[in-house]
């Protein structure tokens, strides 16, 4: 029935019921070349000597063998250190200490400026222009622009001097960490006028973004060339780019107002005029108008910041809401 030979079966049956015989138990040796205690303190007291604490054990072999000694084979000296939980950065690593993120607000024009320089492509490859840009972080306005064909500290101090002779001098000056914003130069002469000096933190460029901003809206523009013939030609196109920043483009942080109205006070009036002018409308067609106030977008800013702190963007959202 099952297609097995009657002495096949019972053989099967005999063999599964059989107990299993157990396996000879052999003896086990350590292989003849394991190390032996003394020998692995050994190569972890070399390791951690002061003389190669900070170094890792392929330059530690080399050293030695040199000398003329062989403590291990280099997988040695790493299963040593894992052994130990020291397989790691064996060097001292330097600790910097936290920089401290730059909070600034302005609740009305000249009060604090921001600056920074960017490169502006020459008629050669390699070579490039440099401009360097002062804004006022609450009314957006380029108070000052200048373009050299190189990047120093004077340079930039004789932008600030002329700046502040035309717009007056600021609380506060805020820029990154580059060569020339924390030149001995600049730093004198804002110390000299007891302004207060700011600097973002290390390639954070977030802590710098009214300049980064007006870098986009410079380098994105459709008129923006790829490169410049002359340096000249480069300080036309600033001026002209300045211009235009200022009186016709208007900026959605500052209620869609120019930098212009907002920085010699003319905001107020035109806010007033836009809302009678959409009262008007709103009279002729209420049923258009979903409120009775003028969007937010239009609104002024009262203070403009850097990096403003949490609790005061939540209390800023509380009253709001």
């Amino acid at each position: 029935m099952t297609g097995v030979v009657r002495s096949t079966a019972v053989r099967r049956r005999a063999a599964a019921a059989a107990p299993t015989p157990s396996a000879p138990v052999r003896p086990t040796h350590p292989p003849a070349n394991k190390l032996t205690p003394i020998e692995r303190r050994r190569i972890l007291d070399t390791l951690n000597s002061d003389r190669f604490v900070d170094q890792a054990p392929l330059e530690v072999y080399a050293q030695l063998l040199d000398e003329g000694v062989y403590l291990c084979s280099v997988s040695t000296m790493y299963r040593v250190l894992r052994e130990n939980a020291q397989v790691s950065e064996r060097r001292r690593l330097a600790r910097h200490p936290a920089r401290t993120c730059p909070e600034l607000v302005a609740t009305a024009p000249r009060q604090v400026y921001s600056w920074d320089i960017t490169k502006l492509a020459g008629p050669d490859k390699g070579r490039y222009y440099d401009a360097y840009v002062m804004i006022d972080i609450y009314s957006r306005y380029i108070v000052g622009v200048h373009v050299h064909a190189h990047e120093s500290g004077v340079l930039a101090r004789e932008l600030m001097e002329q700046i502040f002779a035309v717009h007056g001098i600021p609380q506060v000056v805020h820029a990154d960490r580059g060569t020339s914003m924390t030149s001995k130069s600049v730093a004198s002469l804002l110390s000299d006028l007891e302004v207060t000096r700011s600097h973002s933190r290390p390639r954070v460029s977030n802590d710098n973004p009214y300049s980064e901003a007006v870098f986009k809206t410079l380098k994105y523009g459709p008129e923006f060339p790829e490169r410049f013939g002359s340096l000249r030609e480069a300080r036309e196109f600033m001026m002209q780019f300045t211009e235009w920043y200022n009186h016709e483009h208007r900026h959605t942080g500052i209620g869609l107002h120019t930098a212009a109205d907002v920085h010699f006070g003319l905001a107020a009036a035109k806010a007033a005029e836009r809302r009678q002018v959409l009262e008007a409308a709103r009279a002729r067609h209420p049923y258009r108008f979903g409120t009775t106030t003028a969007p937010k977008i239009l609104d002024l800013p009262d203070t403009v910041w850097i990096n403003r702190p949490a609790d005061d963007s939540a209390e800023a959202e509380t009253s709001a809401a």
